[in-house]
C-alpha cells in the first residue's frame, strides 16, 4: 500500500531500540518469527511492544477498548482492500436523504457509471441517497461501503448490502482514514454536515501537506448552486480574512456535468502515477519521461516551490527499493519547501499535460 501521507522515507535501522529491555525484545523478536511474519517484522514487533507498554503505563480500561477495537478495525478494513490495491477508486460524498429522482442523485448514479467504464471503484459511505446511487451506477461489484454505525439514518443501501466490500465502523475517525487512505480521488455532491466534515477533512490534509494530493472534484446538478454559493463563503470570508491562501483553490474543481468530473480525474492520472517524500526530497512518480525542454519550463515555471537544486529527471532513489512494483517508473525528483501545496497541485497539471519523449 502506498503510504497516503505527507511523512518521508528516511534512512534509518530496521528495528527501534524499544526500551523494555533486551529480554523481552528477544522473547518479541522469537514469537514474530514463530508466527511467520515474513514481510516488515519489525514493524510487527513494534506493535507488539506498544501494546505491552501500554499495559506498563497502567491505562484505564476505556482507553485500552478504544485502541483495541480503533486496531481491529484498521486491521480488518486493510485486509479487505489488499486484494484490489492495484485498482485506482474515488470516494464518493453527498447526503443521504436525497431521493433517488432528485438530479443530484442521478447525476450521481451516471458518475459511478462512468467512472467504473475508466476502470476505477467506487467508495462511499455505504448509506442511501448520493451514495446509493453512486453505487447503483458503479455496480455491486465494482464498489466499497464504509457503513458506520448510527443510532439512526444511517443503514447499508441495498446495492452493497450484504456484499463483503462493506465495512462497518464503530468510529469515525477509523472510517474517515480509510476513506482518505484508500482512494485516488474524491467527489462530492451536496450533502449535510457529513460531506461538508469529510470535504474539509481532506481539503485541510492537503493543504497542510499530511496527505498526498489527489484530485476533489465538486459536482452539482445543471444551473444548481450549491458549491458556488459555497465558494462566495470561502472567497468572501476565509480569503479575506487571510485564513486561508489563493493557492488552496487549486484543490478544487466545480463540475456541472459527469463528463466534466470524470475528465479531471482522468487528466491528474494522465502521466503522473504518485509521489512520496524521500527526506527533504519529493519524488514525483511519472508513467513517460518528458522531454528535456518540458523539465527546463518546468524548473522555470515552478522555480518559487524550490528550496535548493532543481527539478531533475531520473530513476528511483534507493530508499525505494521497498516498493519493486513501480521501480520502472520515471522519477521527477526536487527538494522544495513544503509549504504553498496548492501549487503542487499546478505542478501535477503541468507535469501531465508535458510533453513526453516519443517511443519510450
Amino acid at each position: 500500500m502506498e503510504d497516503f501521507t505527507g511523512s518521508a522515507i528516511h534512512d534509518q535501522s530496521a528495528r527501534r531500540s524499544s526500551n523494555i529491555g533486551p529480554e523481552f525484545e528477544g522473547r518479541v523478536r522469537q514469537l514474530v518469527a514463530d508466527w511467520g511474519a515474513e514481510k516488515s517484522p519489525e514493524l510487527i514487533e513494534e506493535l507488539i511492544v506498544t501494546a505491552l507498554k501500554m499495559a506498563r503505563d497502567g491505562m484505564g480500561t476505556g482507553d485500552l477498548k478504544l485502541m483495541n477495537r480503533s486496531l481491529k478495525e484498521l486491521r480488518y478494513a486493510a485486509k479487505i482492500f489488499a486484494p484490489y490495491r492495484e485498482v485506482r477508486k474515488v470516494v464518493v460524498f453527498g447526503s443521504a436523504r436525497t431521493a433517488p429522482t432528485e438530479p443530484e442523485a442521478l447525476l450521481a448514479e451516471e458518475f459511478g457509471r462512468q467512472i467504473v467504464a475508466n476502470r476505477y471503484m467506487v467508495i462511499t459511505g455505504g448509506g442511501d441517497g448520493i451514495m446509493g446511487a453512486a453505487q447503483r451506477g458503479a455496480g455491486r461489484e465494482n464498489s466499497f461501503g464504509l457503513n458506520i454505525r448510527l443510532p439512526f439514518e444511517q443503514r447499508p443501501n441495498e446495492i452493497i448490502h450484504g456484499d463483503p466490500k462493506l465495512i462497518n465502523f464503530n468510529y469515525f475517525f477509523t472510517r474517515k482514514l480509510n476513506f482518505v487512505k484508500e482512494t485516488h480521488a474524491f467527489a462530492l455532491f451536496p450533502g449535510g454536515f457529513g460531506t461538508m466534515d469529510e470535504g474539509f477533512e481532506v481539503l485541510t490534509l492537503m493543504q497542510t501537506g499530511k496527505a498526498l494530493i489527489i484530485p476533489v472534484v465538486l459536482l452539482d446538478r445543471p444551473n444548481g448552486s450549491y458549491w458556488e454559493t459555497w465558494m462566495r463563503f470561502l472567497t468572501d470570508h476565509l480569503l479575506k480574512l487571510g485564513l486561508i491562501s489563493a493557492e488552496d483553490f487549486n484543490f478544487i474543481k466545480i463540475a456541472h456535468n459527469v463528463e466534466e468530473a470524470v475528465a479531471e480525474i482522468l487528466l491528474f492520472y494522465k502521466n503522473y502515477a504518485s509521489s512520496r517524500w524521500v527526506g527533504s526530497q519529493l519524488v514525483f512518480r511519472i508513467c513517460k519521461p518528458l522531454t528535456n525542454l518540458a523539465v527546463t519550463r518546468l524548473n522555470t515555471e515552478f522555480s518559487e516551490l524550490l528550496r535548493s537544486g532543481e527539478i531533475v529527471q531520473g530513476g528511483p532513489l534507493p530508499q525505494e527499493q521497498n516498493q519493486p512494483e513501480i521501480a520502472h517508473l520515471t522519477r521527477l525528483i526536487l527538494t522544495p519547501h513544503r509549504h504553498a501545496f496548492g501549487r503542487y497541485r499546478l505542478l501535477i497539471n503541468a507535469i501531465n499535460l508535458a510533453e513526453t519523449r516519443p517511443n519510450e
